[in-house]
């Protein structure tokens, strides 16, 4: 079902795309914004984890002799999941936190943060490697990108509708003078500029609360205790109300749970529309589900 609803949002992302085209009047200049956006994508894409870690602060490689028991774990949890074992990284945070990157399973890293190692138990923690494992092993990194890209070419084009709304069009007197502005009209360039971004964004955040609820499953079977990560998501959302950690925007949905001002979001838990705009799933839902899980496949 996750699945099944990844690829929906993807082609829904797709489909925003092509109506943005129609809007332009064309596809050559859609073309070259997301030649742009493949550019800037791929090279995030290649160097994700190396951007990722940068991003969340005081991270180090740790080898098995410095953390014998995390790299225990990590060995464990990567032989049931039958995938190669990805270099494993500390962040000196006492924020409880870890995630997962890297543009395949061969080029793979793992981070914990040292309040998640210290509020976990062995089987909790072993959950919370095999959801991140399972990220990597779901290819999620590719998935994001793959979104990311369409959705930094859409970003541009809003961006250019907006400077548009701002002077006054584009400059064209229409489709026979070649520019935007004639063509789509205020109305068009409303909706290019505030409307599409919006919707994008949308789209954006339901794909990445999907991979979420995957990972979540994909590691509970994978474990086989889904319990431990149920225990260890509760635990995580309580110590991460008490010690938040300031994480950038571009690297929040890698984390387990929400990362950035926890206790200021903790409406994102509730009802509303607001979820809506959250990186991860319900927490309640996420830990229902896993409770709901039989073990033994």
């Amino acid at each position: 079902m996750n699945t099944f609803k990844t690829g929906f949002l993807m082609m829904l992302m797709g489909g925003i795309l092509l109506v943005v085209g129609y809007l332009l009047g064309g596809f050559p200049g859609l073309i070259v914004f997301l030649v742009i956006a493949l550019v800037m994508n791929f090279f995030s894409y290649w160097f994700s984890d190396k951007l990722a870690l940068k991003m969340a602060g005081k991270s180090r490689r740790v080898e098995r002799d410095e953390e014998p028991e995390l790299h225990a774990i990590v060995d464990e949890q990567v032989a049931k999941a039958g995938i190669p074992k990805p270099k494993v990284y500390i962040i000196k945070n006492d924020s409880p936190n870890a995630f997962a990157t890297g543009r395949n399973p061969k080029n793979a890293s793992i981070a914990a943060t040292t309040g998640i190692m210290t509020l976990l138990n062995r089987e909790e923690l072993g959950g919370v490697i095999a959801h991140e494992l399972a990220h990597v092993g779901n290819r999620d990194t590719l998935i994001m990108t793959m979104v990311a890209t369409v959705a930094s070419a859409i970003a541009m084009i809003a961006f250019m509708a907006k400077l548009s709304l701002f002077f006054g069009g584009f400059g064209g007197r229409g489709r026979g003078g070649g520019g935007y502005g004639g063509m789509i009209g205020i109305g068009g360039l409303l909706l290019l500029a505030i409307v599409i971004p919006l919707l994008t964004t949308l789209v954006r955040l339901g794909i990445s609360r999907t991979r979420e609820y995957q990972a979540d499953a994909t590691g509970a079977k994978t474990s086989g205790t889904p319990w431990a990560l149920a225990d260890a998501l509760e635990k995580l959302d309580m110590g991460s109300r008490q010690v938040p950690m300031e994480a950038n925007q571009a690297t929040a949905h890698l984390f387990i749970v929400e990362p950035m001002h926890q206790q200021s979001m903790s409406f994102l838990n509730g009802p509303g529309m607001m979820r809506l705009f959250s990186t991860h799933p319900p927490l309640a839902e996420r830990v229902r589900r896993l409770r709901e899980t039989k073990t033994g496949w």
